[in-house]
């Protein structure tokens, strides 16, 4: 009799354990698998189920699939246009004044709590294979293999968490693929778990792999309607400036070998000639590049259909930020124009999502953390800028989503610093001009200047419609906005009086 009543005590105690144990079992049941594939500067004219005049000849059949099969975003915009920046935000949820990485030379704090280390407190197994881009190790996944900096494309060397450097054979593509499914092979099926697959493709210098080198090679690529843009329309605080088809492309083409490929010959052409040459060998190693990432992302959901683990395996595609095919003469990022701002983003996942549907709210890279942690189960943490757009996809639109973004971009080469917001129809930008010597940085300030565009009569951005007194409202109304949202995301400027005074000179 008293070792019964033992027992039922001991049951009565245990059992608060066991409900939260089977809480836990169920909730893993339930909760996706996440995959979070990530390019680096992957244009959406690159991407033929987003449409431009390039898909008309180009095609990503697998990206497609994931497209037809899953969400689009068709407003999916970055923060902070250039990759380490970026990155930090979707690691974050953070813009870049929070989180500490406004350029290039910037390096994430591995000590603060990041989406990675959210997963792996709410029980997923966590890994990252390919480009980090961070300067520091990465945090919060139990196994990752990443590229030094920017890493190479051909038999790239990989950073592990053990400190060793591996090289592989082959192209960086195809590798960090591997990488991704052998981990895949050998983790626990009985866990979730969050596997980040980056791929360093197709970002410059487009090395691709060589079974690509004759593809697109009789094809005549259609050219943006901008590439020979008359920039008289634009602010003196940009037109002046930024890396170009005609020029900056021309020069580096010209060198021979210049990423592993033969000169350019533009002997006895015209100006015109030159950047028209100059556009069609650049953009057909870029998409040979891109050629490489769609072959991989097919691998991938194809592992997932032969695994059995498509129908409880959210996938989400994109890039770390858009890039500059020819339009408005340009190649790179940084800007806020539409082909650097504009992010792919599409996301399959069966048990939920529907099938080739489009969204067209505006999401920003700062909101990717809080919708992964939806999925796990997880609220969004309170040190994160960003909000989750998991009923967005669900076609359920909160009342009380942004109807505008702020963007900034620090960095200051060739591109000047600049302020901006966009709501779906306008987009106003400052160009502000201070360089980073408020920060350090020892360079020259460039001219200032406002731009507006009208995005539903310009999708373009061809007319400059500032100073259009039609527009004097609208300039009104998104200044205010431009105030409005710097204050309330704690972008302040403070300690830096010469911004300050810019901000009052040109806010009145």
């Amino acid at each position: 009799m008293k070792n019964r009543r033992q027992f039922m005590k001991t049951l009565l105690t245990a059992l608060p354990a066991l409900s939260m144990l089977s809480s836990c079992m169920n909730q893993d049941k339930k909760r996706p698998n996440i995959l979070f594939i990530m390019s680096d500067d992957h244009s959406t004219h690159a991407i033929s189920c987003y449409g431009s005049n390039l898909t008309t000849v180009f095609k990503t059949s697998n990206i497609d699939r994931l497209a037809a099969e899953g969400v689009k975003l068709e407003n999916c915009f970055c923060t902070n246009s250039i990759c380490t920046p970026s990155r930090a935000s979707i690691h974050t949820g953070q813009y870049s004044h929070l989180n500490g990485v406004y350029t290039l030379k910037d390096a994430i704090d591995p000590t603060k709590p990041n989406l990675a280390k959210e997963m792996q407190k709410a029980g997923y197994q966590t890994a990252i294979y390919g480009k980090w881009h961070l300067k520091t190790d990465p945090s919060g996944f139990d196994d990752w293999q990443v590229l030094s900096g920017q890493g190479r494309y051909r038999d790239p060397v990989m950073r592990t968490r053990n400190g060793v450097e591996k090289q592989y054979s082959g192209h960086s593509t195809d590798v960090i693929t591997d990488l991704s499914l052998e981990w895949l092979k050998q983790r626990n099926p009985e866990e979730p778990f969050f596997l980040q697959c980056h791929f360093k493709a197709p970002h410059e210098n487009w090395e691709y792999a060589k079974r690509f080198k004759d593809a697109l090679k009789d094809v005549e690529l259609p050219e943006p309607e901008s590439l020979f843009e008359d920039m008289s329309h634009r602010s003196e605080g940009s037109r002046e400036y930024g890396f170009t088809v005609g020029e900056t492309m021309a020069e580096r083409q010209s060198r021979e070998n210049y990423h592993s490929e033969p000169a350019l010959d533009t002997t006895g052409m015209t100006s015109q000639e030159i950047r028209k040459a100059t556009y069609q060998k650049f953009v057909k190693m870029y998409l040979r590049a891109v050629m490489g990432v769609d072959e991989n992302v097919g691998r991938i959901l194809d592992f997932l259909d032969e695994q059995g683990l498509t129908d409880n395996t959210l996938v989400v595609y994109t890039s770390d930020q858009g890039y500059f095919l020819g339009e408005h003469n340009y190649i790179d990022k940084r800007w806020m124009f539409e082909e650097a701002l504009r992010m792919p983003f599409i996301v399959r996942y069966a048990k939920e999502l529907p099938p080739g549907e489009e969204n067209d709210d505006i999401v920003l890279n700062i909101d990717f953390a809080a919708m992964l942690l939806d999925y796990a189960g997880v609220q969004t943490p309170g040190y994160m800028q960003g909000r989750s757009f998991r009923s967005n996809l669900n076609g359920k639109t909160p009342n009380d989503w942004r109807a505008i973004m702020y963007y900034r971009y620090w960095l200051h080469t060739t591109r000047p610093a600049h302020l901006g917001v966009r709501t779906k129809r306008y987009k106003l930008i400052f160009f502000y001009g201070l360089p980073l010597g408020m920060n350090g940085a020892d360079q020259p300030p460039t001219k200032t200047g406002w731009e507006l565009y009208d995005l539903e009569n310009d999708p373009k951005e061809m007319h400059n419609v500032y100073t259009d007194p039609r527009y004097a409202e609208t300039v009104k109304q998104l200044k205010a906005e431009m105030l409005r949202l710097r204050n309330e995301l704690g972008d302040t400027d403070e300690g830096h009086p010469e911004m300050l005074e810019l901000l009052k000179e040109n806010f009145k």
